[in-house]
């Protein structure tokens, strides 16, 4: 049976749905360009990816081809921006070639691959973790998942869905519970403006010091301080 808390984190995704408007993400013009930006994105702000994607893209080098052939102390210095150059260039250069090596250098032929196995494939690779694996997957593959970040994480643990130290399996397994009754294509869309609604809220009020003012989830923060409103419960 689906519990209380799922169904109420279903109901913070349509009120932040109502609130903001749809979120189109990811800001990319193509599925590989999604993939660097995963990358990249780790442990640094947006912006500055946006500054190592502007270089990689006056160079013409977003593509699987160029990067193949971009030698690796290239690729370190136009992503400088992002930080972590030398992890992060090594990590793409090992994308790259894990696509040479079962997918024919294609990424599509790699968006034909089911869910799991890419999912277990990708988690064997340097620098990605279950956040990125899982951005990968809903974003440049077009696959229902849950991106569970620190947004999400305090939206959850905050409004009482799941307890302070819930592991990223567990949030994403609520987060997958509440658009379960979903079909799968409805699920997919709904991941997408899941993931970037949270992100939207956590920026603006959900922050390491939260504010809650103006917020368009402080009804049911008020809600979860009462024994009748806890979302753990199950039924």
């Amino acid at each position: 049976m689906k519990s209380i808390a799922a169904d109420r984190l279903r109901e913070l995704y349509l009120r932040l749905s109502a609130a903001y408007g749809p979120q189109g993400w990811w800001p990319a013009k193509s599925a590989f360009e999604v993939v660097i930006g995963a990358y990249l994105t780790q442990n640094t702000a947006w912006a500055s990816v946006e500054r190592s994607i502007a270089n990689l893209e006056a160079r013409r080098l977003l593509s699987v081809a160029a990067i193949r052939g971009l030698p690796e102390v290239e690729l370190r210095e136009l992503i400088r921006p992002s930080g972590y150059m030398t992890r992060k260039a090594a990590a793409i250069k090992a994308f790259v070639g894990f696509l040479d090596r079962f997918y024919d250098g294609s990424l599509e032929n790699f968006s034909e691959e089911t869910p799991a196995i890419a999912r277990e494939r990708l988690l064997e690779l340097p620098g990605v973790g279950p956040e990125t694996a899982d951005a990968i997957l809903l974003y440049a593959l077009g696959r229902a998942a849950i991106v569970v970040d620190e947004y999400l994480r305090r939206v959850v643990t905050r409004h009482g869905l799941l307890v302070e130290k819930a592991k990223y399996a567990e949030i994403q397994a609520l987060g997958k519970a509440a658009f379960a009754d979903d079909l799968p294509t409805e699920r997919v869309q709904h991941c997408n403006e899941f993931h970037a609604l949270m992100v939207e809220v956590g920026k603006r009020h959900c922050r390491k010091a939260p504010l809650c003012e103006g917020c368009p989830l402080a009804w049911d923060l008020r809600a979860s301080l009462t024994p009748v409103g806890r979302g753990y419960v199950e039924t």
